[in-house]
């Protein structure tokens, strides 16, 4: 997780990076050196918040490369709309 800073106020990118490691320790310490320089580079802040997520083998079409869940009491519009529609996102919308 990433924090922009913009003259309009502040914009939070997530990321996914795939990482070749034998552990998840591994693979989010390669990740958080990486975020570190990523973030130092183009002038924006890292949050200091990564997580990692084994897949079952190397990426191919359709590959699940991350998955969270998350337990809510919300209905399903509800929730979309409080964690991933709120309108503030920079998305195309199809």
């Amino acid at each position: 997780m990433f924090e922009w800073k913009t003259r309009d106020g502040r914009s939070y990118e997530e990321r996914i990076t795939l990482w070749p490691a034998s552990s998840a320790d591994e693979a989010i310490a390669l990740a958080e050196a990486e975020a570190e320089t990523y973030a130092a580079d183009n002038g924006f802040g890292y949050l200091g918040f990564a997580q990692s997520y084994r897949l079952g083998g190397p990426p191919d079409s359709g590959a699940e490369v991350f998955s969270l869940l998350r337990d809510s009491p919300l209905e399903p519009g509800a929730y979309l709309d409080a964690f991933f529609d709120t309108g503030t996102e920079r998305q195309q919308h199809h």
